[in-house]
């Protein structure tokens, strides 16, 4: 139980504030969709993300046994971190 409650809370405090809550909340702001069809069409998107995440992590452990996912994962992130701070930089030169 404690597993469960882990992943619960760490994918919780991811998802605070990141681009795809964002954009939840665009969507449940504008009055011609109504809250619920914003709820289910979000929440379906969530399980259908993690669901993918968790065929590509199930495929990856056991075909990339040798390279630890951690390290990658990690590298990722630092990629994606620096793609984001040099798009900023790109579009606040170009306005």
């Amino acid at each position: 139980m404690p597993q469960i409650i882990t992943i619960f809370v760490t994918v919780f405090l991811a998802e605070l504030g990141d681009k795809t809550q964002l954009a939840t909340v665009l969507f449940a702001a504008d009055r011609q969709t109504t809250p619920a069809l914003v709820f289910l069409a979000a929440a379906g998107a969530l399980v259908a993300s993690t669901a993918l995440a968790v065929l590509l992590g199930t495929a990856a452990e056991r075909y990339l046994t040798m390279i630890p996912l951690k390290l990658i994962a990690g590298i990722g992130f630092v990629l994606v971190g620096g793609w984001t701070i040099v798009d900023h930089f790109r579009s606040a030169a170009g306005a």
